[in-house]
């Protein structure tokens, strides 16, 4: 058995693994994912193959997060997975470790110096759409904005990997709510390989959060949308099933280390694999 780093080219096939679980990537996750830090990907490799994978990729100075921690169901039961579980850790190095996990899983993380946080759940559904006049297209000045925004709801910065995320592209898009010329909220949604997902989502309050979500159903097009919504944002938990959105999924966040802490805005994880 090798463990070693992931390569770009690697990781698109680690999303084909991870649909194979039902996780449901994006279809275009894989540049932006590699983005957020390119050392911070991991596989182990037995018999010229690769068999598991993980991520743990460092957003900042204090802060990391773990995300798609996989391996093939022909080689579990032999250690693989903890041994690179084990490996990639060594890259956040002294930095809190969060991540989103299976809830059943809990007591095995705990083993490792994981403490629970909080929980998320997804809430999956047909939005209505409908436009509203002060949302539009994300600008190339405004990323800056919507980084420290979405950081100072989560408690923690993604600068690189929300510089690639918010970048339009042909299966992602993301929106932006100005009022009086400032930024008051923003949400990328993106094409799955099931219908589409929501996140991160930042509003100042609810009107802006609604509004938000009605613009992206228009762009999902009467398609299933999820939102991966945390337990810090009962606001939006509680409009997800006003709007008839059910909860289908939940993860446990845990962090190993100080956990970053929220601040009051409305928000919505960007994604469980990268926080």
């Amino acid at each position: 058995m090798k463990l070693r780093s992931m390569t770009a080219e690697e990781l698109p096939a680690v999303l084909d693994w991870a649909a194979d679980e039902g996780w449901n990537p994006g279809l275009d996750d894989a540049v932006s994912f590699h983005a957020a830090d390119p050392e911070g990907f991991f596989v182990a490799e037995a018999e010229g193959r690769i068999v598991a994978a993980i991520s743990v990729v460092n957003h900042t100075d204090d802060v990391a997060f773990l995300g798609l921690y996989l391996c093939r169901p022909d080689w579990r039961g032999r250690g693989i997975g903890y041994a690179l579980w084990t490996h990639a850790l060594d890259h956040a190095g002294a930095r809190t470790v969060g991540l989103d996990g299976v809830e059943a899983q809990q007591d095995n993380y705990r083993k490792s110096g994981f403490a629970l946080a909080g929980r998320t759940v997804r809430y999956a559904g047909v939005l209505p759409g409908r436009a509203h006049p002060g949302i539009g297209p994300v600008l190339k000045d405004d990323i800056g904005t919507l980084i420290a925004m979405e950081a100072e709801a989560t408690g923690y910065e993604k600068r690189a990997f929300l510089a690639a995320w918010t970048r339009d592209c042909e299966t992602r898009r993301t929106l932006v709510c100005r009022a009086a010329g400032e930024i008051a909220g923003f949400a990328t949604i993106r094409a799955c390989r099931e219908g589409w997902k929501i996140g991160p989502l930042v509003a100042g309050d609810g009107a802006v959060a609604a509004a938000l979500i009605e613009t992206c159903g228009r762009v999902a097009h009467g398609a299933p949308a999820m939102i991966d919504v945390p337990g810090t944002s009962p606001w939006l938990a509680g409009h997800c099933t006003g709007l008839g959105l059910s909860p289908v999924f939940g993860t446990a966040r845990m962090y190993r280390g100080p956990a970053p802490q929220p601040g009051p805005l409305i928000s919505a994880v960007a994604t469980l694999e990268l926080g």
